[in-house]
């Protein structure tokens, strides 16, 4: 969703909620619906604190969830690069097979994954090019201690790769669950109500539309928030994109052509060539 987009829908929510209350005030009687304003005015205070502490704490999951996401696809380039260095000690005979699937993942990542968690399709799949280099391990046989130490080197790496693959996608599938979008969504239709009873025919219709308005900006845009932050791939201002794959691929072809790599055995997507 774009900042635009984002936008229109809160400008358009806080025109309904300011023409509800402009409608109500009408018929209002002088000095609001309620008897005791106070008494009503601590009511209110409670739904709002209420409100206010729940979606707080949701987007304080939700912004440890978004950061999560960022932070696993930055590590997952990184190692990346690494693995690619690592290779390089290796034996002569196994070499070219673990430099082979490094651009076609970094490509995988940039050119399908990512559209795929745009779109909320990725599943739990391992990525094609993550088996391929996790095959080709079965037969290196490092001997010297060089080779050894870079073999096990590499195999960390590997891992500590997954678990960086486990964090970026892990962002794509949301981590609000339904039942707390309810009560969110429950608890603003509770403080829209709640405010439409303040409506009061003796007050100005500017002081009453601009009481109103506020509090129909702060909440869609506090929800807006929170979808955007359960939904970091999904576009616009702020969404997290493959950056630092996509540095990470360029690296990696310059290495390549440092080192006398071999081409990719795949297109410029990162799909098998044919």
């Amino acid at each position: 969703m774009g900042i635009v987009t984002a936008s229109v829908i809160v400008v358009a929510i806080a025109a309904v909620a300011i023409a509800a209350m402009l409608l109500v005030r009408r018929r209002a009687p002088d000095g609001s619906y309620f008897e005791d304003g106070d008494r009503a005015a601590g009511v209110f205070g409670v739904l709002a604190t209420g409100f206010a502490l729940l979606s707080g704490f949701v987007v304080f999951l939700a912004f440890e969830s978004y950061d999560t996401s960022r932070s696993g696809a930055e590590s997952e380039a990184r190692i990346v690069a690494h693995q690619f260095e690592t290779v390089q000690f290796l034996p002569a005979g196994a070499r070219v097979a673990h430099e082979l699937p490094g651009q076609p993942l970094a490509r995988s990542v940039v050119h399908e994954e990512w559209p795929r968690m745009t779109t909320g399709t990725l599943g739990d799949g391992p990525n094609p090019w993550g088996v391929a280099l996790f095959r080709s391990l079965r037969e290196t046989s490092p001997r010297s201690a060089s080779e050894q130490a870079a073999y096990s080197k590499y195999l960390d790496e590997r891992s500590d790769r997954e678990d960086a693959r486990a964090d970026r996608t892990h962002g794509a599938e949301g981590v609000i669950p339904s039942p707390v979008w309810i009560v969110l969504f429950l608890s603003a239709g509770i403080l829209f109500v709640f405010m439409l009873s303040f409506a009061d025919s003796g007050e100005r219709a500017f002081v009453q539309a601009i009481m109103m308005g506020g509090v129909a900006l702060l909440i869609s845009s506090l929800l807006l928030l929170l979808w955007f932050l359960d939904n970091p791939y999904h576009g616009g201002v702020g969404a997290l994109r493959p950056v630092a794959m996509e540095g990470t691929l360029q690296l990696l072809q310059k290495e390549a052509n440092v080192v006398g790599g071999v081409d990719a055995p795949c297109d410029a997507a990162g799909s098998p060539a044919r």
